[in-house]
């Protein structure tokens, strides 16, 4: 069992390669060759990185890797993400039995058989968007006009958050993700945003309504401002991460017209192509983290208490001894192991409602603009790589 403090031979992030949809070659290196290696990450620290998919199932199901970001040697992927993750914890930052307390607060409200029932509003929302975008034109941009809507309109519906507002949150938001915001302004975003929300939470008390935020007060076991905070993690986690899913698969879907096709002829497979595109794509390329609480030992290496890994989810979903023939998109594959939730008791919480909304999100798109295509070079394409959740910028299409 090795012991020995190793050099870094992995930066963090990596540099992306030639394949805007395939983790850094870099990874796919480490996965194959070295897959629990040592990085170094922005601020000169080091950190564990685990890029195979058995050993990722290994660490987020090990109550001994915390995800409590409070600890020493926990690691932070930014600037920015070290100050998003001061002051008080989010539930994604929280161990047991902390972690369980609050996350039953919400169980119920994302249980499939309540995420379902939503179904039709959904698809209502799917077809408003597309009638005002098709109107009277042949071109629109698919992120403005449709993907980031579709979840911000939905996850507004469930909280109780004005719609109208939804400029400042997602502009919020932005700098929150992105990799260069300084602490600075990771801390100005968040206090704003968290304001926000406080003080509509408040006025909650007095004009209640059906959203998760009255609940949760209705409820009386958080204080106002653990109801901010609350909403604040689900409202940037549910528009950002199924705005930039649904724009990324339309494209790696028009990228792949042989499975484009296989999805027109076949729309009653919508629910499996979801999985697979979420396998393929996994969005979340900055990796999950974590720190050991005491001495683990992983894959050859002894990682030590104190020690930081990062869970790099995107190498792990194309990992060929789980998923022959990763690096391919193959909508037929049963990739219902994919981690692109995560995995263990910090698993997303609000898969259901991103399946529901991905699911209905292609297959409006695939009846009703059977022309789709890019209406720009997909060399011209924007990516986001510089964001914690991936994406594009912009996706310009013509029907």
């Amino acid at each position: 069992m090795a012991t020995a403090e190793k050099t870094p031979r992995f930066t963090h992030p990596a540099a992306r390669g030639t394949c805007p949809f395939a983790p850094p070659a870099a990874y796919e290196q480490a996965r194959q060759e070295e897959p629990i290696s040592r990085v170094s990450l922005w601020d000169g620290s080091t950190s564990w990185l685990a890029t195979r998919h058995e050993d990722i199932k290994a660490v987020l199901s090990d109550a001994r890797f915390s995800s409590d970001s409070a600890r020493p040697g926990f690691p932070f992927v930014s600037a920015g993400a070290r100050q998003l993750n001061t002051g008080r914890p989010t539930i994604i930052r929280m161990d047991d039995p902390e972690h369980s307390h609050y996350r039953r607060m919400l169980t119920g409200e994302f249980m499939v058989k309540n995420v379902e029932a939503l179904r039709p509003q959904i698809q209502r929302i799917a077809d408003d968007l597309l009638d005002r975008m098709t109107d009277g034109r042949s071109e629109a941009d698919l992120v403005h006009d449709f993907a980031l809507p579709l979840p911000s309109l939905v996850i507004c519906l469930l909280l109780g958050v004005p719609y109208q507002d939804h400029e400042f949150f997602q502009d919020c938001s932005r700098v929150l993700l992105r990799r260069a915001s300084t602490a600075e302004e990771v801390s100005a975003a968040q206090a704003q945003l968290v304001d926000y929300l406080v003080r509509l939470t408040e006025s909650k008390r007095t004009r209640p309504d059906d959203g998760i935020l009255s609940r949760l007060v209705e409820r009386g076991e958080l204080s106002t401002e653990e109801i901010g905070g609350m909403g604040r993690l689900l409202l940037v986690a549910g528009h950002e991460t199924t705005a930039n899913m649904t724009a990324l698969s339309v494209l790696a879907l028009l990228r792949n017209p042989d499975q484009l096709a296989h999805l027109r002829e076949h729309p009653e497979a919508v629910p499996g192509a979801v999985e697979e595109l979420l396998r393929y794509l996994t969005i979340v390329h900055s990796g999950l983290t974590r720190v050991a609480t005491e001495d683990v030992d992983l894959a050859g290496e002894r990682i030590r208490a104190g020690e930081g890994v990062i869970c790099m989810v995107n190498t792990a979903n194309r990992d060929e001894r789980e998923f022959p023939g990763g690096d391919e998109l193959d909508l037929t594959r049963d990739a219902r192991r994919h981690l692109a939730f995560g995995f263990g008791p910090h698993q997303c919480l609000g898969q259901p409602l991103a399946r529901l909304e991905l699911q209905i999100a292609l297959a409006t798109i695939l009846r009703r603009l059977p022309g789709l295509r890019l209406a720009a070079p997909f060399e011209e394409i924007r990516f986001r790589g510089e964001m914690l959740v991936y994406g594009v910028h912009g996706l310009p299409v013509a029907w």
